[in-house]
């Protein structure tokens, strides 16, 4: 007899509450296998595409699409059938057992009341068919012991990584808190896969390939009389909230200065002649920017208001305002500090593309230590940026523009920038941010002086 499971929309991670349905994958009256996405939703970071982890029949759907649901809200019901009723979609191991639940747990809900999964017990692995852990827990082969409860997972897309890649999530050992999954612990269990030549990938891919799909519409503003009104959730509510929450707690300020850029665009020119990879703008800015902080490094930092001490770090993971059809974006590119221009425009290139066909992840949106925001792209000369919380600065840069410049001496017509730091005033006096102003405008008017510095 049919046994009917509920299955609730999870905790997605980064501390998200909530989630809007963009599109149901699934009908009533669908069979479903265990991990099959049911659902597409959108959350204040990203889409997400949600699997079941249940096997059967769907006999209920909660919420029409554009309705916004609660962590913990009912999303469908599946009938699972008792092992032998053909009635019930049961999905096979290679053994020939039936599974009807996927014995995974995400975050906010848990399949303890699907029927025990059945599997086959595994010898314990030999020394030289396990990965080299190198005293780190993930990636660690588990003993059949551990494979007997439930595996804990983080979030729906490290699930959605390991099983585009054929990796049993039961074989790896989390190193998050109480041996919870990260997707770090699955890269890098697929990396130890490839160099022992267990997966016929040659080196561990951080993200399945994804069919192109086009962005989510905007949610359309609804007309009033005398007006209109617009709803502030997903990531515009985030946006709204974030920004809101900058102003109240950072007590910033803004400095800025115009620079001659024509040096700079003159060697963006002679680079790009040379051949190979095209170097944007963005990058020789990004470039400019993580040797600034290095050189100043209080603007990389954060305030910690209950331990009233500024935490600097050591990695410069640089943000970067992204318009898109879904609004504004901030993308973060890591360890920008150790990439050189070329690959600082391979990353802000992917990463742009991703943002507009709303693929980013949670982790590609969080994190930031620094935001470069290039807003002469509408246009505009000037802004007064605000911080992106919770660091400490946003340089602001406005389009590059022939304009009069008295240049050695004499009147020319130059390219020229206006460039505005707001910082917290909390983390360095006006000097500290004057200093590296200064130094972004000279090395913008003579990129030299960058090479000098490196």
């Amino acid at each position: 007899m049919a046994q009917v499971l509920e299955f609730k929309l999870p905790d997605l991670g980064e501390g998200l509450t909530e989630a809007e349905i963009v599109r149901w994958m699934v009908e009533v009256g669908d069979v479903v296998a265990v991990d099959q996405p049911v659902v597409e939703v959108e959350t204040a970071k990203a889409m997400v595409e949600v699997p079941c982890p249940y096997g059967g029949v769907v006999t209920a759907r909660f919420g029409e699409e554009g309705t916004e649901l609660p962590v913990g809200a009912p999303l469908l019901t599946v009938a699972v059938g008792e092992p032998g009723d053909g009635a019930t979609a049961e999905q096979g191991t290679d053994d020939g057992t039936a599974t009807e639940g996927s014995g995974n747990v995400l975050v906010g809900y848990g399949t303890s009341q699907a029927p025990a999964r059945r599997r086959r017990v595994r010898p314990v692995p030999t020394a030289s068919a396990a990965p080299a852990a190198s005293g780190r827990t993930n990636g660690r082969i588990r003993t059949p012991d551990e494979e007997s409860g439930p595996v804990p997972v983080i979030s729906p897309l490290v699930r959605r990584l390991a099983r585009h890649n054929g990796l049993d999530l039961r074989e790896l050992t989390g190193s998050g808190p109480d041996g919870l999954i990260l997707r770090a612990d699955v890269e890098y269990a697929l990396r130890a896969a490839a160099a022992q030549g267990r997966t016929a990938a040659a080196e561990a891919q951080t993200q399945p390939a994804e069919a192109v799909r086009a962005p989510a519409p905007a949610a359309p503003a609804a007309r009033v009389s005398g007006g209109f009104r617009t709803p502030l959730k997903g990531v515009r509510g985030a946006v709204a909230d974030k920004l809101s929450r900058s102003r109240r707690e950072i007590p910033d300020a803004t400095t800025w200065v115009d620079a001659d850029a024509t040096e700079l665009m003159r060697a963006r020119a002679a680079m790009n002649a040379a051949g190979g990879p095209k170097i944007s703008v963005l990058a020789l800015l990004a470039r400019i920017c993580t040797a600034a902080l290095a050189r100043f490094p209080e603007l990389n930092s954060t305030v910690d208001t209950e331990a009233r001490e500024v935490v600097g770090s050591d990695h410069v993971h640089l943000g970067f305002a992204a318009q898109t059809d879904r609004g504004l974006v901030v993308p973060v590119v890591r360890d920008a500090h150790a990439r050189d221009a070329e690959g600082l425009t391979a990353e802000f290139a992917r990463l742009t593309e991703a943002a507009r066909e709303g693929r980013l992840t949670p982790a590609e949106l969080t994190g930031g230590t620094f935001t470069l925001n290039n807003y002469g792209v509408f246009g505009v000369d000037g802004s007064t940026p605000i911080i992106n919380h919770p660091e400490a600065a946003m340089l602001g840069v406005g389009r590059i523009v022939p304009k009069p410049w008295v240049h050695e001496g004499e009147l020319a017509v130059r390219q020229v920038v206006q460039l505005s730091l707001t910082f917290d005033h909390r983390v360095c006096d006006g000097g500290t941010a004057g200093g590296f102003l200064r130094y972004v405008a000279d090395c913008v008017e003579q990129p030299a002086v960058l090479l000098r510095t490196l």
